[in-house]
């Protein structure tokens, strides 16, 4: 067997996920082990290291099929240098994780951004199989994101480009602060921690809404109130699409891409969420803009990170 085969590593804070992937992208195998933060950098480097061995044992691939490892990581990196700047998840500050690894693996390594590289995923082999050009919001907690340029991550002069979940769209007066320190970004509205936090304010407002019987509210239970006609539901419903497709028009004016993926928890809501972004999008984008690009939903779930950071070697 001489196919080359990529290792993506999602590295977590409490789970290293790694997967192996060929050079279409295909998710072929995946192993998943504890990172054990608590026991400090040199464990969690030696964690990786096993179970990235472990997983080519495993597998019906040899050592020298395996090209290089990719890994995502949450946090502030030095893309550039392989260095991950401040990671408070893992524990890790002013890591050389690149360099680390590769005298442990003798192998290439290349790291990215958790976000960036879950866009990547999904831009190589998921949503996006086959389009040069997308943008990637990612509405969990918070809202991430990631720009595919002709294939590749998009980094920006010093790594930081993609925060498309600090895009400033609130106006002042219904403006609330950020966790960034800034007020009106994207996150405060369209994020899981966003809906909910609307929803809440709804209840305690006392609004007539079945919401108010859901002793702790999550953002699926707002778009299941939606999609039975709460109209309190449906207006939060709106309001998050709506600032999520005026974020979307501004960066199709910008970089004029092919595709947006939607990803994350949020996304799941299905067609209550995709209708209203489309209406939206089409309202504020111009039409010229407009023309071949399409809105979809993620397809790679959990995966996206590990094959993504796999496609950081062919792709970066």
């Amino acid at each position: 067997m001489s196919e080359s085969i990529y290792i993506g590593v999602d590295l977590g804070g409490t789970t290293i996920k790694v997967g192996i992937c060929n050079v279409e992208g295909q998710l072929l195998h995946t192993y998943e082990g504890p990172t054990e933060v608590a026991k400090g950098v040199d464990s969690v480097l030696a964690n990786i290291e096993k179970y990235v061995r472990l997983i080519v044992e495993q597998s019906p691939f040899g050592w020298d099929q395996l090209k290089g490892i990719g890994a995502g990581i949450a946090g502030f990196l030095n893309v550039r240098d392989g260095v991950v700047v401040l990671a408070p998840n893992i524990g890790f500050r002013d890591v050389p994780i690149r360099a680390l690894l590769e005298e442990r693996l003798a192998k290439p390594v290349k790291i990215d951004n958790d976000a960036n590289v879950a866009a990547l995923g999904e831009a190589w082999a998921g949503a996006g199989k086959g389009v040069d050009n997308c943008i990637c919001f990612t509405l969990g907690t918070g809202v991430g994101g990631g720009i595919i340029i002709e294939g590749k991550i998009y980094q920006g002069f010093s790594g930081m480009a993609g925060e498309v979940g600090h895009i400033a769209v609130v106006p002042d007066l219904e403006a609330i602060q950020c966790g960034c320190g800034k007020m009106g970004c994207l996150e405060t509205v369209s994020s899981a921690t966003g809906i909910i936090r609307m929803a809440n304010d709804a209840v305690q407002r006392g609004d007539r809404t079945s919401l108010a019987t859901v002793e702790k509210i999550a953002a699926k239970d707002v778009f299941d109130a939606a999609k039975a006609g709460d109209e309190v539901a449906l207006r939060i419903v709106a309001r998050a699409a709506f600032y999520l497709g005026k974020a979307m028009a501004t960066t199709a004016a910008l970089l004029n891409p092919e595709m947006f993926i939607i990803g994350g928890g949020v996304s799941k809501a299905g067609d209550i969420l995709f209708d209203e972004l489309r209406q939206v999008f089409a309202k504020l984008t111009p039409e010229p803009l407009q023309r071949g690009t399409s809105i979809v939903p993620a397809t790679l779930g959990n995966d996206a990170g590990i094959v993504g950071a796999a496609g950081l070697l062919l792709r970066s």
